[in-house]
């Protein structure tokens, strides 16, 4: 069955990265939100009929929009532009949406014998993919091992632990202190250290693992979204990643994380990484409660799929809810609210997502909107 005239709401987000000097693993986010009517025509599968190759997409757009005019998106400007969440009020189209995101979840993810793959790792107790974890204490300061242990005492549920960097002996002690059956998703933070990250994380594994414990290498967190570098460029990151990583041994996937907006209005990124890791929280749309976070968030996972000609596996690295902070639109930071934002994307697509983040983030600014430190789900 066609449906026709459904009327969405086209969002320009833009996110600016201004974290901490001494770790910079998170941005300052900076949201602004412009509401355009535009005209969808989907099919019974949820996907817009008649959408042209996302290759040839202008850029922000994912489907076929009749009225509101692309914006360009450009390698020196953080702002990236892109159709975010819309509501559908039909239950029968919200269930083919459902249907058609799940389709995303085939996998073809890099894997061998020499590692783990992501696309392998089940959901654990938690309902979901991982959870991110950073070993700063309030201040800053690395937290020492035997407080990270403790830390992932707590994480045992979390089948795989995402990482943002390889300072503060965090690969080592991390490795050292995860249950048997734990994964670890691992990211080389600096991309002008690349090598250096490389040794790093090789010689941990050697020493307390094996290859087969990492699911993932990621390189960069949201370089496009932040204006810190071109599409190009990130591939060549990858590649001298991935060619580091194999005469180390590793052989899984290797990937560049950014933002679901980036990759949508970026499509050349879908090229470099084994797989698309998009960050994407729907706090920022302004117009989704907390409650519909998952419906948002699967969404996203649709249009980055298409943005992406459907060649690649989708897995969201990143979303969550903040527990404190300022009410932005419809989106209210609460502890109830992040439960809520919790269940909603465990129902919608947890096999699919990484939570962000397991405990407060008190080291970092507080942000525009007083949220950035309170991600925190295991944080009272």
């Amino acid at each position: 069955m066609r449906l026709t005239n459904i009327i969405v709401g086209a969002t320009l987000l833009e996110a600016a990265i201004a974290a901490p000097a001494v770790h910079q693993h998170k941005r300052d986010v900076v949201t602004t939100t412009v509401q355009a009517k535009v005209t969808v025509v989907v099919g019974s599968d949820g996907s817009a009929i008649n959408q042209p190759p996302a290759a040839d997409a202008p850029a922000g757009a994912v489907t076929t929009i009749s009225t509101a005019p692309a914006v360009e998106a450009t390698s020196s400007a953080p702002a990236q532009a892109a159709v975010a969440s819309s509501e559908v009020s039909s239950s029968s189209t919200s269930a083919s949406r459902s249907e058609s995101a799940s389709s995303v979840s085939s996998s073809n993810s890099a894997s061998s014998s020499g590692s783990s793959s992501d696309s392998s790792v089940s959901i654990g107790a938690a309902g979901v993919k991982g959870i991110t974890y950073s070993p700063y204490t309030s201040s800053g300061s690395c937290k020492s091992a035997s407080e990270v242990k403790a830390d992932l005492a707590s994480l045992t549920d979390y089948p795989v632990l995402r990482l943002y960097g390889v300072d503060c002996d965090q690969v080592a002690n991390v490795l050292q202190a995860k249950s048997p059956s734990q994964k670890l998703f691992l990211g080389i933070f600096n991309v002008g250290q690349i090598q250096d990250g490389v040794q790093t994380i090789a010689s941990a594994v050697e020493k307390y693992g094996s290859w087969n414990d990492i699911v993932t290498v990621s390189v960069g967190n949201e370089l496009v979204n932040g204006g810190q570098a071109t599409p190009s460029q990130v591939g060549q990151y990858i590649s001298t990643a991935k060619s580091a990583l194999s005469a180390a041994g590793y052989t899984g996937s290797v990937v560049s994380v950014d933002t679901f907006i980036a990759v949508i209005n970026n499509p050349e990124l879908c090229k470099y990484s084994d797989y698309m890791a998009v960050n994407a929280h729907a706090y920022f749309d302004k117009n989704t409660v907390a409650s519909d976070a998952g419906t948002w968030l699967l969404q996203q996972i649709q249009r980055v799929y298409t943005a992406c000609g459907g060649e690649k596996t989708v897995v969201v690295t990143e979303s969550g809810w903040p527990s404190q902070g300022q009410t932005y639109g419809v989106a209210v930071p609460s502890k109830q609210n992040q439960k809520a934002a919790v269940e909603s994307i465990i129902k919608s697509c947890g096999s699919d997502t990484y939570l962000f983040t397991a405990f407060n983030d008190l080291w970092k600014a507080d942000g525009p909107y007083g949220v950035e430190k309170y991600f925190g789900v295991l944080s009272n």
